[in-house]
Order: C-alpha cells, then sequence, then structure tokens
C-alpha cells in the first residue's frame, strides 16, 4: 500500500470541461474541500473519495457524486485509488463544465483520468503504521531528545510541560519508536504506549 505526505493537483481538460484533481493525506480533507469550494464558486461540482485505515485496522472508504449521474464520478475515483493502493489519503476533484455534455461513458473515463494524473504526479509513499507513545524527559534533556527525534524521522503530535519537563506524545513505525526508546533509554520515560 501507499500514501501520500503531501497535497497535490493536476488538470483534465475534456471538451472544454476542466477537471482538477487534488490529492492528499486524508487528515486534510475538510479543509482543503472548504478552501476549494470558496477558491472555486463557479464550479459545478466537488466529487470526492477517501481511503483511510481506522483505529481498529480497518480500511474505510467513501465517495460522492456532488450532483454528478449517479456512479460516475465518486465510484470510478474510488476504484482508481483502490486499484493503486492508496490509503489515509483523499482525493477532490473540482469540474467545471464546459457546455458540452460527456454522457456517462465520458464522466467515468474523465473521472479516472484525473484521478490517474494526479496520481502519476504525486510522490508515493509506501504506507507503514504508525503507532504512537507517550515520553517525558527533563529540562535538560529537551534539545538532545528533540535532536534523536528529528533524525528518526518521529512526529511529535502533541507537548505538554510539568514541573519536571516535557511530555510528548510520539507518532512513527513501531521500527522507529523502538530505535528512539533505545537511544533514549537514559533521557526519556515511557508514560503509555
Amino acid at each position: 500500500m501507499y500514501t501520500v505526505n503531501t497535497h497535490t493537483h493536476e488538470m483534465l481538460v475534456e471538451k472544454q470541461s476542466k477537471f482538477i484533481a487534488h490529492l492528499m493525506p486524508y487528515c486534510m480533507y475538510d479543509e482543503v474541500l472548504e478552501i476549494l469550494k470558496y477558491e472555486h464558486p463557479k464550479a459545478r461540482h466537488f466529487v470526492t473519495a477517501f481511503r483511510y485505515i481506522n483505529e481498529f485496522d480497518q480500511v474505510v472508504e467513501g465517495s460522492s457524486d456532488d450532483g454528478e449521474p449517479r456512479g460516475t464520478s465518486g465510484k470510478p475515483t474510488l476504484a482508481v485509488l483502490q486499484g493503486n493502493e492508496l490509503i489515509n489519503i483523499a482525493l477532490i476533484t473540482v469540474r467545471y463544465f464546459g457546455g458540452t455534455k460527456l454522457g456517462t461513458g465520458g464522466l467515468v473515463r474523465a473521472y479516472s483520468d484525473a484521478t490517474n494524473l494526479v496520481i502519476d504526479s504525486a510522490d508515493l509513499l509506501p504506507y507503514q503504521k504508525e503507532n504512537v507513545i507517550v515520553v517525558s524527559c527533563a529540562y535538560t534533556d529537551i534539545g538532545k531528545v528533540g535532536y534523536m527525534l528529528e533524525n528518526l524521522g518521529i512526529k511529535v503530535i502533541e507537548k505538554e510541560f510539568d514541573a519536571v519537563g516535557e511530555i510528548m506524545h510520539l507518532q512513527a513505525p513501531q521500527e522507529s519508536l523502538d530505535t528512539f526508546l533505545e537511544e533514549a533509554k537514559r533521557l526519556v520515560k515511557i508514560v503509555t504506549q
């Protein structure tokens, strides 16, 4: 499986209709959709599809035709995402109607082609399941711990400070977290895992 960590977009023009496909990490979906609706007030449709893994390791999928004929846009977009084994991603296609009707087959082809176009231009990364742990460290060790986290590519998703030091919520593949805990065993204490 593959995922992305940046927002990418590409445009396909089919019989004067514009299909602007936006591929992004799933966590950006709601915000980007709101921004696109604001930036493209004259667009006819905002077709969406998404796939992500929930906290129970189940794949959750969904799509919307947003006013296009049923099954001609959202489902074909989702099928392309499935076929490319993409996960934890969302795709939004902004459509401007060009005056010529494409028919159901033409719509399926156009949305599928726009999706493939943006996937081809995106920087796809191998998907790795990430875990979250909470660790604490003394104020005097924050710099050293931060340097280790950066070198291992571990994300700090939340920070808190108390009388003793810093409490950090870390997110990364388990292998990276294990390496960090081994290297920093004298600097950090595990709060929860």
